[in-house]
C-alpha cells in the first residue's frame, strides 16, 4: 500500500531539517570543513588561479600519467564534429606550430587496427588530459609521486 504524499514529504522535510541543524552543531563543535563559510550562509567566489607553466614542464604523479596541458583551453571546442586540439596536436599541424603531436597509441582502436585518425575513444582529450594550474592545495599532504618515494 502506497503512503499519503503527505506523509513523505513531511519525510523528505524532516530529513533535510536535520542535515542542515547536524551541519550548524558541527561549526558549534569546531569542525572544520573545506567551506570557510556556514552552510546557511553565501560564500564568495573563488580566486582565479593564472595559468602557469614550470620551465622544466609538469612532473608525472604516476607512471603513464597522460601528460598535462600546459596551456589554457577555456572556449576548447570538443564536439563530435570538431576538437579544438587536434588543430595544433595532430600531424601536419603540430610541424606548423611546434605542438608536441598526440601519441601513436591514439591511432589505435579497442581491436587494435591503426586508424588514419584519431580513434573514438581517444578523441575526447580532456577525458585524459588536464590544464594546470598554481593553485594551493585546499588539504595539506604528504604526497609524494613515483619517483620520489625511492
Amino acid at each position: 500500500m502506497a503512503k499519503p504524499l503527505h506523509i513523505l514529504a513531511a519525510l523528505a522535510l524532516l530529513s533535510a531539517t536535520a542535515a542542515i541543524g547536524s551541519s550548524v552543531i558541527a561549526q558549534d563543535r569546531g569542525v572544520k570543513g573545506l567551506r570557510d563559510t556556514p552552510i546557511n550562509q553565501l560564500d564568495a567566489a573563488p580566486d582565479l588561479y593564472k595559468q602557469s607553466t614550470p620551465a622544466e614542464g609538469f612532473g608525472r604523479s604516476y607512471r603513464q600519467q597522460p601528460p598535462l596541458i600546459p596551456h589554457k583551453i577555456d572556449g576548447y571546442q570538443i564536439s563530435t564534429d570538431n576538437n579544438a586540439c587536434m588543430t595544433c596536436h595532430d600531424w601536419p599541424g603540430n610541424t606548423r606550430v611546434h605542438a608536441p603531436k598526440i601519441s601513436e597509441t591514439h591511432y589505435v582502436d579497442r581491436q587494435g587496427a591503426r586508424l588514419d585518425k584519431v580513434a573514438g575513444t581517444r578523441y575526447f582529450c580532456t577525458q585524459c588530459h588536464v590544464p594546470q594550474a598554481d593553485a594551493k592545495p585546499l588539504v595539506g599532504n604528504t604526497f609524494e609521486n613515483a619517483t620520489q618515494v625511492k
